[in-house]
């Protein structure tokens, strides 16, 4: 087996996420290539796409999104909205469906609701989005609850973390569609994309979605996906079995002393990517920080966690240099201020910080 080391590996996430150089890349081809872009906050997606694209267009991901309906914006790892493209958003969405954590009496206890009443509101929200309905939270509230005479789950059901609605996105039920204002809204993805195909099997979609992952934030353990997927809440022997149904393509690498899995078609790639020596400025909830978790101490100094990961579940905006996380930084009034970990050569930082400006205005 063949070793490679953290710097490494870092400098070749960079160029295959579109970060030591941006690229021509469209919205729908950095979210592939990214195993899915974080859109919590719809600015945050918005600007990850921009900023590795050398040159951006203002609106691209939201034509994705509602005119060419290429991308779909739907809860999916961690439980967290993310855009994703129509053709492989089932596989992710299979995969996160298997840690059917509405089966387990503490989840009952806090959202009263149990495993029959989800599949009662899904069957009722699979009725109320046929035909192309697109409805918003409260109307698609009033309906699950008319249908199923579920009263007492009104509130959480209306309720913007969405709790009891998680589990249908990753069942194929609904998605979000356009925005009414300020208002979400939701419709079924069979009605509302032209490129869904329903969802795969799990060995289907374990393919898929573990080649990309790996694609983007490889080389990796199963522990790492599992931890990027669903926060380990997976049980082990299926994150095995997903592996093993994604064997056929895969190779192993020694990273500064553990096994961990790489394409093989990025095997040698990798083995002769030399390390980083640039200085780059990501934005809040990017996926390079997301992918590898904010636990990550070759990425994320042990005692800096605090100041990425904040109260909240904000992922503060990062600057990156030789591929670590060297520090954050912040809009202020037309300004970027820069939090340093560690000493940051200027004028790459003074390079990078002028190129963030133009994108921030």
């Amino acid at each position: 087996m063949t070793s490679v080391t953290w710097a490494q590996v870092l400098a070749w996430r960079m160029r295959r996420q579109f970060i030591e150089s941006a690229g021509d890349a469209s919205a729908v081809q950095i979210a592939r290539r990214l195993a899915g872009v974080q859109a919590q906050v719809a600015s945050a997606a918005e600007f990850a796409v921009a900023v590795r694209q050398s040159a951006p267009v203002t609106g691209a991901v939201q034509r994705a999104l509602l005119d060419e309906r290429t991308l779909v914006k739907t809860w999916a790892m961690r439980g967290t909205l993310h855009l994703l493209p129509v053709d492989e958003a089932g596989a992710f969405l299979v995969l996160c469906a298997a840690v059917r954590n509405w089966e387990k009496p503490v989840w009952q206890r806090n959202f009263g609701a149990t495993p029959a009443d989800l599949e009662a509101i899904a069957a009722a929200a699979t009725g109320a989005l046929a035909d192309g309905a697109i409805l918003t939270r409260e109307e698609l509230t009033a309906a699950v609850v008319e249908e199923t005479g579920s009263g007492h789950l009104a509130e959480v059901l209306g309720s913007g973390w969405g709790t009891l609605l998680k589990p249908l996105a990753w069942w194929g039920v609904l998605c979000h569609g356009p925005s009414q204002g300020t208002r979400v809204t939701f419709a079924s993805p069979e009605w509302w994309l032209p490129g869904w195909t329903g969802l795969p099997s799990v060995e289907e979609a374990a393919r898929t979605a573990v080649h990309a992952y790996l694609g983007a934030h490889g080389p990796a353990t199963p522990d790492m996906f599992d931890n990027w997927l669903m926060r380990k809440l997976n049980r082990k022997r299926d994150v095995k079995a997903w592996f093993a149904a994604a064997e056929d393509g895969l190779s192993t690498i020694d990273v500064d002393g553990v096994q961990m899995y790489v394409l093989d078609e990025h095997r040698d790639e990798l083995l002769n990517t030399a390390p980083s020596t640039s200085v780059r400025l990501l934005g809040a909830f990017d996926q390079y920080v997301l992918g590898a978790g904010t636990s990550a101490v070759y990425l994320i100094p042990a005692e800096r966690r605090k100041e990425v990961s904040r109260t909240g579940g904000w992922i503060s905006p990062v600057v990156l240099y030789e591929g670590r996380v060297a520090g954050v930084w912040e809009a202020k009034d037309g300004d970027v201020a820069v939090t340093a970990f560690e000493d940051i050569p200027a004028a790459p930082l003074n390079d990078e910080l002028a190129r963030l400006e133009a994108l921030l205005s």
